[in-house]
This record gives C-alpha cells, sequence and structure tokens, in this order.
C-alpha cells in the first residue's frame, strides 16, 4: 500500500497526496459530480466546534442555542440538534427550521427587533423558552397575543449596555446608537410596566453586543454592567432566572491562526462575573461554531492579465458569498491541488462575474499562476455564507453539501434556471 502525504489545514481540512480534502472527501472528486460553485460542511468540524466549547464551559450552569442566522440548511442543524443544542432564531421562518430538525420549542429562543403578529403566535402556540423583547410596544404585542391564546409569554429583556464591541461597525449591536436593545438606564422602568401584564412572565435578561468580537474586553465590560443590573432588578423583587449574554466569539479567519479568543479564557471571565448570582447563562454561538466549518468552492473562469492589474476572474460571486462586499472581510483562498504552478505565482485581485465594481474577493493576492478550469477552496465559508445569498443577476443559488468521514450528501440542491425564472408571472394585461 503506497503511503498517504497528509498536509492539515485544520483538525478536518487536509491535502493528501496534494488535493485537497474535507475529512476523508476529495474536493477533486466531489467537483467531478457537482458543479462549482457549492458549499461544502464538515460534520466533524461542528461537532467539535459545539463539544469543545461545551467542555470549556463545564463548570458554569449554562445552556447552548446555536444561532440559526448563520448557517440554516437543516443538516447542519440537524447535527447540533442531536448533540443537546438549542437554538436561538430570529424570525419565524427560523423557528420552522429549529422545529423540522426536532428542536422542541422550549429549547428554542425567539430573539430580533421587529418580530411580527404572525411570528409570535406561531412561536406562543407551537412552544418557546422565551421572547428575547426589545421595546414596550414588542412587550406589549406578545401580552395580547399571549391573552388570545390562553397563555403565559416568557420574556427576557434585552439591554443595550452601550459597549463598543470593537468590531466592524455593521456587526456592532451594542452601543446606543444601534437599534437592539433597551437602553440600560431605562431598563428597570421596562422590568416594572412588563411585570403588572397579565400573560406575561420576566424569566431573565439578554445582551448582544455584536458579532466576530476578538477581545474579551468589550465582553467583560458589558458583562459587568449586566451583572450589576441584575442585582437592581432582583432589589426591586423581580426574579432573574436566566442571563442570555448572546453570542459574539470571533474566530481566525487565517487557517494558520488559532482563535482570538480562547473558550477556556471566555469561561474564566464569565465564571468570575457570574458566579455568585445563582443564574443560568444562555450563549447563542453561530459563527463560532459554523464559520470553518465550512468552505465555498470555486473555479476559475478567466485569467486576466493586464498592464497594471491582473485579475483572477472566478465563478463565486458577491451573490454566492457578499461578506466582502458588504463587510470588507478577508477570506482565505486555498488552492484545491497543493503547490500548483507553485514557482510561477502572480499577483492578482480575485473577482467574481457579478456586474458590480464590488465584486472583490481579494486585492492583490500572490497566488501560483491559475488557468481557467482551476478549482480554489475559499476558507472559513460556513457562517454567514449561503444565508446571504441571493440570485442577483439571475444567478441561481448554489448547492451546499454535507460530509461525515467518507460520505457526502447533497443538502441543497441548485435550482435550474427555468425554476428559477418560472417564479415571475406577466400580469394578465401584458400577455
Amino acid at each position: 500500500m503506497s503511503k498517504i502525504n497528509i498536509k492539515k489545514i485544520n483538525d478536518f481540512f487536509t491535502y493528501r497526496n496534494d488535493f485537497l480534502h474535507i475529512e476523508d472527501v476529495s474536493i477533486m472528486d466531489i467537483s467531478k459530480t457537482i458543479k462549482t460553485p457549492f458549499y461544502v460542511y464538515s460534520t466533524s468540524s461542528l461537532k467539535k466546534r459545539y463539544i469543545d466549547l461545551s467542555y470549556s464551559l463545564k463548570k458554569i450552569r449554562h445552556s447552548l442555542y446555536f444561532s440559526v442566522k448563520s448557517n440554516s440548511n437543516l443538516a447542519v442543524l440537524r447535527v447540533l440538534s442531536l448533540l443537546g443544542s438549542g437554538m436561538d432564531v430570529v424570525s419565524a421562518g427560523e423557528y420552522l427550521r429549529a422545529k423540522k430538525v426536532g428542536v422542541c420549542g422550549d429549547k428554542i429562543v425567539f430573539s430580533g427587533v421587529g418580530k411580527t403578529y404572525d411570528e409570535i403566535k406561531i412561536a406562543l402556540a407551537n412552544g418557546i423558552r422565551q421572547f428575547n423583547v426589545e421595546s414596550i410596544p414588542e412587550i406589549t404585542l406578545i401580552n395580547k397575543i399571549a391573552v388570545e391564546l390562553g397563555t403565559i409569554a416568557p420574556i427576557s429583556i434585552r439591554v443595550n449596555p452601550d459597549v463598543d464591541a470593537q468590531t466592524h461597525e455593521k456587526i456592532m449591536t451594542g452601543k446606543s446608537e444601534n437599534k437592539f436593545g433597551i437602553p440600560i438606564n431605562s431598563t428597570l422602568g421596562i422590568y416594572e410596566k412588563a411585570s403588572k401584564l397579565s400573560n406575561i412572565k420576566v424569566v431573565g435578561i439578554d445582551v448582544h453586543i455584536g458579532s466576530q468580537i476578538t477581545d474579551l474586553t468589550p465582553f467583560e465590560t458589558a458583562f459587568i454592567k449586566i451583572a450589576k443590573l441584575v442585582g437592581q432588578i432582583r432589589e426591586k423583587g423581580h426574579s432573574i432566572d436566566r442571563v442570555d449574554i448572546g453570542g459574539g466569539l470571533g474566530i481566525s479567519y487565517s487557517s494558520s491562526k488559532r482563535d482570538p479568543i480562547s473558550t477556556d479564557n471566555f469561561a474564566i471571565m464569565l465564571t468570575k462575573i457570574f458566579k455568585d448570582m445563582n443564574v443560568e447563562i444562555q450563549i447563542e454561538p453561530g459563527r463560532f461554531i459554523s464559520g470553518n466549518s465550512g468552505l465555498l468552492i470555486t473555479s476559475v473562469v478567466y485569467l486576466k492579465e493586464g498592464q497594471n492589474k491582473n485579475f483572477l476572474i472566478i465563478d463565486a460571486g458577491m451573490n454566492d458569498l457578499v461578506r466582502p462586499a458588504m463587510y470588507d472581510a478577508e477570506h482565505e483562498f486555498l488552492t484545491i491541488k497543493d503547490n500548483l504552478n507553485d514557482n510561477n505565482k502572480i499577483l492578482v485581485d480575485i473577482v467574481g462575474p457579478i456586474c458590480e465594481s464590488s465584486d472583490v474577493f481579494l486585492k492583490n493576492k500572490k497566488l501560483p499562476k491559475l488557468a481557467s478550469g482551476d478549482y480554489l477552496a475559499i476558507y472559513s465559508a460556513g457562517a454567514y455564507g449561503a444565508v446571504m445569498s441571493s440570485e442577483y443577476n439571475s444567478r441561481p443559488l448554489i448547492p451546499e453539501l454535507l460530509v461525515h468521514e467518507n460520505l457526502v450528501s447533497v443538502v441543497r440542491s441548485r435550482p435550474k434556471i427555468e425554476d428559477v425564472i418560472k417564479r415571475d408571472q406577466i400580469p394578465y394585461w401584458l400577455r
């Protein structure tokens, strides 16, 4: 038996005899049957990320609710639900996805600033652990619907602590100018009003200051404020059993670097702040679990060489992965064949085919000189990738695949362009 040469990228992405594998499956083999671009996720990575976080928190009374908005594919949710994860949802659609994979209502937390009548009614009728509420009008509406259904609605009040999360401005949610939460100085009055409503039960307090946070300091600043507030609320006679601290743990977008925050250090910080408060800590990880569990596989359409710039045009576009255009995000690119043309590297801008100047993934990247048909993998594509994709330029949504050891399954198919077009209807007076 010939020896297999293995070069490790992370625990579940490796080069084997120079070809990129996800677990035990060759990306090149997948690409022979699934046309690029497509997303592919590692079951083992999803499991490990969840289990590692749980283990770090083992000494803390806690519960985990995967943030469905980061990756809402039913197969991904099923993997996590079988591990015992609850779900954090922000729409009726996400709620029904969680139910579809077998998550009980009492393990679903409903967040979001704009819950509608229909969404609240669906959740109350089918079971909910709590609504993370963000305004007096929302609390009033939840109470009204609970009265109509003859039930009690559990709520946790989301507080805006006015803390700078030191992340991209478009994913900060805990500053006073952000739309999320109730100003921290108004919270006591809100608890007083909510506690007087007939069909509302206030069970806790909620805070979420942002996403992709890479330093413990903003978390610590926010949580110290929340711990103090819990004490003040209890002094007024209100029961606080749960503190929902949201998500936001950042990941490394480089395969050669560790995550910026150690989960063990995160747990130590939580213990220091909440150890004597007799509360359950609820955490809503999303990107931390799914981000580095997925790749976006793409191929080169053209290498466009110019006098001042070289453009590597790939078949994945900003409609497939919008993060670089929306958040100035930089994803690492891996060649499917290791050391491909390694002695003939050129400087390129990696761009997509969308008719927008913002359809750029990386600028001034040194890569082996690639040709039409060569494959690339975009790293850290498991979160806020497929869920934020669109059919801009009438490009069908791309497939999603899930790998488990040597098994691979398509978990969302690419629709035919004819089916995409059929969804539109020409009114009778234009026929």
